[in-house]
């Protein structure tokens, strides 16, 4: 099975199934000399893990993530970073009862077209369960861009279901189960969960990410363009069904005069573009935003067919998220910080000698 790495010169391979023994990820291109402990990469995985509340899968994992090398005294070697987390709260039994039929809207009937076999056990290769290791990674590359470059990559829950917010502070983020920025949802949203869980049903959900105090000049002008690869990182997370950078899908309704952001030497005055321009970045906040679908993981019955084609009916149990949106913050968040990363190296390697007589203009306009 290829595709299993991502990147050019800051690379992540990764390895590893639903309910098999661990989650092995390979970190390559990390520059040396940065200091780095496990402690530093398990606060976002604590944010991300399984069982943290109610509202989500109650498989218990501690996600504890294990540096096995790449470092030296605590400190980067610029060799490859192998990194590891052990299942500890395996139940492939949940799932005997799919071996043999397809669970509709997930990855078991392509999977079994495609490879002629599959694992079953909670899917697999293709669970949720994988972007752990990507949530470690991210840890590497946020701590370097953020020392180095100043960076700082952000995510929240923006709509769950019907559920959108009018209020904002960042601080009310990680106060809550939902990365919810406006505490006085939170109620409404537990409201809502509460009876989508007794239902049996569940639900999609927006997440935003923004990656402040950027750098000018990330991104390739043709095919590595900034915001392609973004959306390659980001649609490459399970239940990712759409994405957009900017204004995304509002500039169908904007005119020109509209949509473009005006440059003065105090800043720019808007940023529909998401700070990105032909490809690069402009120095602007980077504006992502990505939609999750429902999991296809409910006890409702559905119409399927079985390994031999025959018609059947299925129901999903074992222990799933009712909303993956809710745990994906900061999966989105690592996904946007192993992208900036890989242009950052590459943007050094190449332009690193460059010198613009064009000064640096703010990011916004005060």
């Amino acid at each position: 099975m290829s595709g299993n790495s991502f990147g050019k010169l800051f690379t992540l391979t990764t390895a590893g199934e639903s309910h098999g023994d661990a989650l092995v990820g390979i970190v390559d291109g990390c520059p040396p000399g940065m200091k780095l402990k496990e402690e530093d990469l398990q606060g976002d995985l604590d944010l991300r893990k399984p069982g943290s509340s109610r509202h989500t899968t109650q498989r218990r994992e501690s996600d504890t993530i294990k540096i096995v090398s790449g470092t030296f005294e605590g400190v980067t070697t610029g060799t490859p970073i192998a990194l590891l987390i052990e299942n500890t709260d395996q139940r492939p039994r949940d799932y005997t009862k799919i071996a043999n039929s397809f669970r509709p809207g997930h990855a078991d009937f392509t999977y079994q077209q495609k490879y002629g076999i599959r694992d079953y056990r909670g899917g697999g290769r293709s669970s949720a369960r994988e972007t752990a290791i990507r949530v470690a990674a991210g840890g590497i590359a946020k701590k370097y861009l953020k020392e180095k470059y100043g960076i700082e990559i952000r995510g929240y829950l923006a709509q769950l279901g019907p559920i959108s917010f009018e209020n904002f502070d960042w601080n009310e983020v990680h106060n809550n189960p939902f990365f919810c920025p406006d505490a006085s949802k939170v109620n409404e949203l537990e409201d809502y969960m509460d009876n989508l869980r007794k239902s049996g049903d569940s639900i999609g959900a927006r997440i935003n990410i923004v990656a402040r105090k950027m750098i000018t000049g990330l991104g390739e002008p043709i095919f590595d363009r900034l915001d392609a690869d973004i959306a390659h990182a980001m649609m490459s997370i399970n239940a990712v069904k759409g994405i957009e950078i900017g204004a995304g899908f509002n500039v169908v309704n904007q005119k020109g005069s509209i949509h473009r952001d005006p440059i003065t030497p105090e800043g720019f005055t808007s940023n529909n573009s998401g700070g990105i321009l032909g490809g690069i970045s402009s120095g602007q906040d980077l504006l992502v935003s990505i939609a999750l679908k429902p999991t296809s993981s409910i006890r409702l019955t559905a119409d399927s067919i079985d390994k031999k084609g025959k018609a059947t009916e299925i129901s999903t149990t074992g222990r799933h998220d009712p909303c993956v949106g809710i745990r994906a913050t900061p999966i989105a968040e690592a996904m946007l910080a192993i992208t900036l990363m890989d242009h950052a190296l590459r943007h050094r390697a190449q332009n690193a000698d460059v010198t613009s007589t064009t000064p640096s203009i703010p990011a916004e306009k005060p």
